[in-house]
């Protein structure tokens, strides 16, 4: 019998409820393998794999970088609370959170928010707590199963000439997603997690089967593959913010992969761990959109899901051998992922040398 996934080490496989594989399709883990195998473009290099590993490592010795579950909470704007109001919080950032590129580097969406400028993802997150200052309920999916155009527009309003991309998909989304919340889950997202019984997985497709937006998959080689960035991204912020308890806590959140965006296979490219072919890097050089979908684009984002996976095992493995470092050190694709969103962020100036791949969608 085929499995929807794999249950990780240690892990009670009776704790979790465990969902029969649909033949047609492969979760990220499994499809990423798929794709890698099969990639013309995109590759893998072990040592550089290695080598990103033993970088990592060194700063998870340093405390103060923050290579940790705990890396979450560094930032100022994720929320600081922990109770049904933050989940619903947590929700909503997942539900909008694509597509923030800018066609022009010099001209991005921009929100000010507490005598800071934000742009990107984190302009967004901005928005969504001056709304709720502004007394909007913004978080609340009987507010957004409805809210108009115009209420949308006000609320992630720009504080530069760059208006935030999509607007019409993302009034699509949340009308979406806030209806299925108030008509199948009594109007919070806290009752589909309850009902996933601290399992991730059963989590995720509750997700997926009743949220069609959160729905990444994709068509490789004639094989319906998975990447699920935004889903596992809530699964995995709503693990971080509330440090694997209560409302965070699952059984098997380690069967959760790293996001699969275009930051974070810059960033693998830029530490050796991901190789793009001459063709590949010539197209993101010229700026050339992929679609969402394409053999490029898949590759892409399927290389940068293995490579992490390989990397969580080499920097498992160096814990294991080296004293200084508890054996109860948490790492797994998400911290991983946190870890290198940020470093690339950080460290702009250097690893933009590498190009991006740009995707307009919904998914990422």
């Amino acid at each position: 019998m085929f499995w929807l996934f794999h249950f990780i080490s240690g892990v009670d496989e009776t704790s979790c409820l465990a969902i029969e594989k649909m033949s047609e399709l492969l979760l990220p883990s499994e499809a990423a393998k798929f794709v890698c195998r099969n990639a013309q473009d995109v590759s893998l290099s072990e040592e550089g794999i290695d080598s990103t590993a033993n970088q990592i490592f060194e700063l998870l010795k340093n405390s103060d970088q923050g290579v940790a579950i705990d890396r979450w909470k560094l930032n100022e704007l994720n929320i600081t609370t922990r109770d049904e109001k933050t989940v619903d919080w947590v929700f909503l950032t997942a539900v909008l959170n694509f597509s923030f590129w800018a066609d022009d580097p010099d001209k991005k969406y921009t929100v000010k928010y507490e005598s800071q400028s934000w742009t990107g993802y984190w302009a967004y997150v901005a928005a969504m707590n001056r709304a709720l200052d502004e007394d909007i309920p913004f978080t609340s999916p009987a507010y957004y199963k409805d809210i108009t155009e115009a209420q949308l527009k006000h609320i992630l309003r720009s504080d530069s000439e760059t208006e935030m991309p999509l607007l019409d998909k993302r009034l699509q989304v949340l009308h979406e997603a806030g209806k299925v919340l108030v008509d199948k889950f009594d109007g919070s997202f806290v009752n589909m997690v309850k009902k996933a019984d601290q399992c991730a997985q059963t989590l995720l497709q509750l997700i997926v089967t009743n949220i069609p937006s959160f729905d990444d998959t994709a068509l490789y080689n004639n094989q319906k593959v998975a990447i699920y960035k935004r889903v596992q991204i809530l699964i995995g912020d709503l693990w971080a913010c509330f440090g694997g308890e209560g409302y965070g806590a699952f059984k098997d959140i380690d069967s959760i992969t790293m996001f699969a965006d275009y930051r974070i296979p810059q960033a693998l490219v830029w530490f050796g761990a991901i190789k793009y072919s001459d063709k590949l890097m010539d197209k993101l050089n010229k700026k050339i959109l992929l679609e969402n979908g394409s053999k490029d684009e898949v590759e892409i984002r399927a290389a940068s899901i293995w490579a992490v996976e390989k990397i969580v095992e080499k920097i498992r493995e160096l814990v294991k051998e080296d004293p200084d470092v508890s054996n109860s050190t948490i790492i797994n694709a998400i911290v991983v992922d946190h870890f290198m969103w940020d470093y690339r962020r950080e460290h702009a100036k250097e690893t933009d040398v590498i190009p991006f791949h740009r995707t307009r969608s919904i998914y990422y």
